[in-house]
């Protein structure tokens, strides 16, 4: 009989987990309830569930009682934040959750969730279960044991990391769990209010009890320990010991329970499923449930249709006669729906197997492409001028299709109508696959791909391989879909105030990007070569440096190292910062460059972090990626990514290639025109985002900035400070280009003194001074917040909206950070549809004058094109002209541009 296992969850901490884990971008049902913690929650138990195949289970919350470790200490935990409303509010769907599926639920007054199943852990070792802890706490670390093994929820947001004995002992540097006990007592909890003892870090504190065994073995060779630590172990020796009775974990609680009681059950399957559509879980439902199970209005189960249910007419064209019929058909239609099938996901290489075609719902046609060269020319000059016809094309992922169909010689002409950007648009924290869509707006299942070829990894077969009757019902089905779903998602953009968004801006991208696809880029492979060199032996020169200073080899690569090294060692900032979870020193950028006049080993660590990530991430990608048929780079891009509207580069990004350092730019030196009749062209809006915010604020202060024809930070500096524009120095410059962008960010004054490094004070005063001279701004950043509180949204200048369900909470920091997002959303999102329709209009001038120069790249704010020398006297010029006049303000935008052979000099 094999060994039963008990699961004990520790219910409060997965909550918090997963409610401040999306906090940024939480989990919203269209009801607007936030359920950030339920999903995480559920996840982690479905884990626990399919991973432990636990035999008992349990869920272990804390109570709202004081328990005796505040009777031993007040203090205990008396810094903590109230519960977060969000998570008050889910609590009680949480109880439904566990009811639904069946699980124990213990609490005990007087007592931790720690205390609980630290005791039923001891207990459920010795009655010879193998005991699972899940939870994200570490104080669990003391209670491991042969048959007691902590599952932590990996950060990633899948599994599990399991930790036994060995890994405990080696994440903590001991030789028994136990110690972790006096290792926390030494260190103290801010998070619990644990005081410790003042200056004995994580690592002290490991390195004191790997010496003398335990709290009491530290106090009996007191004399041995040096210095402030003897001092300061000294003084608040009872204070230690206090530290390690509240962090000890009591296994010994007087809990009535029992075994059997905390058997696995059969879950409530109709409760569960009605409670995971209120919730609209439709992944985890079908995860636990089964397909089918759960719809995603909110609503119990009704049987959703089915092709096999729901009437209607698919064509498959096998015939002259139905060919003709299609074509005459679709030249008939101003509108008309196309969805390809391919049997690959790369559009520039994938072959094509057919296309289906929709008009009116519940019928569709779909046409086979020949695999016969001679039979494809032929369908394809018939097929041709009635794709590149004025005819609206309506698609889902429109712009797959239209890169697959201009690989194959047939580019898609006039309006599109995109239903996934649609989707986006107006929902965009939903789910927008097709199938999605068509389930919660049609009540309609389609027929889903693993059913027509499996899942990946599992014998998956080609799309060739599916017999063409059933190829013809599934791609015929997702075009009538498609098709229904953009009458409905037309009437949603217009109540939601997008269709302009839709029409103006998203949609008439699509061929540009597709375009800019098609292109590509060259690189200079060779250059990238010999900066690799460069960047190897760069790596290996700051490596021998930092281990110089360190008198040993350091692990460069482990932000523990680094901060004991920097710290605790080197004691460079004695008010150094923790990471909130890890307790860890914060060594990321902004610190390190804090620091970097400190001393030398910090600025050796920066470029070593900067060679080692520019070599990998760029210098060693960027030859891999070129294609072996252009002997090009294309990148793809994304449009429904960024909450903003910005456009998101993969495969490679394109849009991070770094520019700051000497060897960053020497990546976009690799980038070059496309031959010898050819040079890069690169156009930039400068200051854009203060642009637009002083369009939408009506300032007359940053207005007028704008227009004396100084530089904006210049102009800022001289009307802050109150000094003559000619007087300001680049001290000041700096100062005032950092609050330019900072005020848009809700920088406070301590952000503003750490950036600037100055006192609180005067970044309070620089602050102050600011809106004293731009009161306009002040104002409508105030505006903007109230209205986003009324609303529950903002939008950008085009009616681009943006949600912000945190705005009203109770919670201070979620609040706080939501009025941030609001005043800064319009900003950044009328800045993507700027670009955007600059985009539009530079490409639709190249077409319509039939240039033989082409646009190539977006990144941000610039736009680069392949610059052909024929046309290099008055291209360049409209084109900045265009980029000016896309998007008509009173604030004037200026277009600076630059010609060389490669990006970096013509940037």
């Amino acid at each position: 009989m094999s060994q039963p296992t008990l699961a004990l969850i520790d219910g409060m901490a997965l909550v918090y987990r997963g409610h401040f884990a999306m906090i940024r971008a939480p989990r919203l049902t269209s009801s607007g309830l936030n359920t950030s913690c339920l999903q995480v929650f559920t996840q982690v138990m479905l884990g626990v569930f399919e991973e432990a195949k636990a035999s008992h289970v349990a869920v272990v919350f804390d109570t709202r009682a004081p328990t005796f470790r505040h009777q031993r200490y007040p203090a205990y935990k008396a810094t903590r934040d109230a519960m977060p409303e969000e998570i008050e509010a889910a609590l009680p769907w949480l109880d439904r959750i566990l009811g639904a599926l069946r699980i124990p639920v213990l609490r005990l007054d007087g007592f931790e969730a720690d205390d609980l199943i630290g005791t039923i852990a001891v207990q459920g070792e010795a009655a010879g279960y193998q005991v699972i802890m899940v939870t994200p706490d570490k104080d669990y670390a003391q209670l491991v044991g042969p048959g007691r093994v902590i599952w932590r929820p990996s950060k990633g947001g899948g599994g599990f990391d399991k930790l036994g004995v060995a890994e405990i002992c080696a994440e903590w540097g001991i030789e028994r769990p136990d110690q972790v006990i006096d290792i926390l007592g030494l260190m103290g909890d801010s998070s619990d209010n644990v005081p410790g003892v003042p200056g004995i870090g994580p690592k002290t504190a490991k390195d004191l009890i790997q010496a003398y065994g335990d709290m009491a073995g530290v106090y009996a060779n007191l004399d041995q320990v040096k210095g402030k630590k003897k001092e300061n172990l000294a003084e608040h020796r009872e204070q230690a010991f206090l530290s390690r009775e509240l962090v000890t974990i009591d296994t010994a609680v007087p809990l009535d329970y029992a075994f059997d009681a905390l058997a696995r059950q059969e879950i409530d399957r109709e409760a569960a499923a009605s409670l995971f559509a209120e919730l609209e879980f439709r992944s985890l439902g079908e995860r636990l449930l089964g397909a089918g199970a759960v719809d995603a209005a909110g609503q119990a189960e009704q049987p959703l249709g089915t092709i096999a249910e729901v009437f209607h007419t698919y064509h498959l064209v096998q015939d002259e006669a139905s060919l003709v019929s299609l074509l005459d058909g679709l030249a008939a239609q101003p509108r008309f729906c196309i969805d390809t099938e391919t049997d690959g996901l790369e559009p520039r290489h994938c072959r094509l197997l057919g296309m289906s075609f929709c008009w009116r719902a519940h019928e569709a046609w779909y046409l086979p492409w020949p695999e016969d060269s001679a039979a494809a020319a032929a369908l394809r000059q018939r097929l041709a001028p009635i794709l590149a016809g004025e005819a609206v094309k309506v698609g889902h992922n429109l712009k797959f299709d239209a890169a697959v169909l201009l690989a194959h010689g047939l580019p898609l002409g006039g309006a599109y109508e995109d239903t996934m950007l649609a989707a986006w648009l107006v929902s965009p924290d939903q789910r927008r696959s097709m199938d999605a869509l068509s389930e919660r707006l049609l009540g309609y299942r389609p027929v889903s791909i693993t059913s027509l070829i499996g899942e990946k990894g599992k014998d998956q077969r080609s799309m060739t391989a599916v017999p063409l009757a059933e190829l013809a019902e599934y791609a015929a089905e997702d075009a009538d879909v498609t098709w229904q779903l953009a009458e409905i998602l037309r009437q949603e953009l217009a109540e939601s105030g997008q269709e302009k968004v839709w029409r103006e801006v998203e949609c008439p991208l699509i061929p540009v990007l597709v375009a800019m696809e098609a292109e590509g880029i060259n690189i200079d492979v060779v250059a990238l070569g010999r900066l690799s060199a460069t960047l190897e032996t760069r790596i290996a020169e700051m490596t021998s440096q930092i281990n110089a200073v360190a008198g040993e080899e350091v692990n460069i690569n482990s932000p523990k190292q680094l901060g004991e090294l920097l710290f605790d060692r080197l004691q460079l900032d004695p008010k150094a910062k923790r990471t909130a979870k890890s307790k860890q020193y914060q060594t990321n950028e902004q610190t390190l460059q804090r620091l970097a006049g400190r001393h030398p080993i910090v600025q050796h660590i920066l470029d070593y972090r900067e060679a080692t990530k520019l070599k990998s991430t760029y210098v060693d990608t960027l030859p891999q990626t070129v294609d072996p048929v252009s002997g090009r780079v294309h990148t793809h891009y994304e449009q429904a990514v960024a909450a903003t509207g910005r456009l998101a580069s993969r495969d490679p990004n394109l849009q991070n290639i770094p520019v700051r350092s000497e060897f960053g730019r020497q990546i976009r030196r690799a980038f070059v025109s496309r031959g010898s009749e050819y040079q890069l062209l690169s156009l930039d809006y400068s200051q854009i985002e203060l642009r637009i915010a002083a369009e939408l604020s009506g300032d007359p202060g940053l207005a007028e900035a704008f227009a004396s024809g100084y530089d904006i930070h210049t102009a800022t500096a001289a009307a802050v400070y109150g000094v003559l524009p000619d007087l300001v120095d680049g001290e000041l410059r700096r100062r005032a280009k950092t609050v330019n962008f900072g005020i848009l960010y809700g920088v406070s004054a301590f952000g503003l003194a750490e950036r600037l490094d100055i006192s609180r004070a005067e970044a309070k005063a620089l602050i102050d001074a600011y809106y004293d001279r731009f009161s306009g701004l002040k104002g409508w950043m105030a505006q903007v917040v109230e209205e986003a509180q009324t609303r529950g949204w903002v939008a950008t200048i085009l009616g681009r909206r943006r949600a912000i369900p945190e705005i009203t909470s109770r919670n201070a920091m979620a609040r706080q950070a939501a009025e941030r997002l609001a005043i800064n959303s319009p900003v950044q999102g009328s800045a993507a549809d700027l670009i955007k329709l600059a985009m539009i209009r530079v490409h639709q001038h190249l077409q319509e004058t039939g240039s033989r120069s082409k646009l190539l790249l977006q990144v941000h704010d610039e736009l680069v094109i392949d610059l052909h020398h024929s046309e290099r006297e008055q291209l360049p010029a409209i084109c900045a002209e265009l980029m000016r006049q896309a998007l008509p303000m009173r604030v004037p935008l200026e277009v600076e541009y630059g010609i060389a052979d490669d990006w970096l000099a013509a940037h």
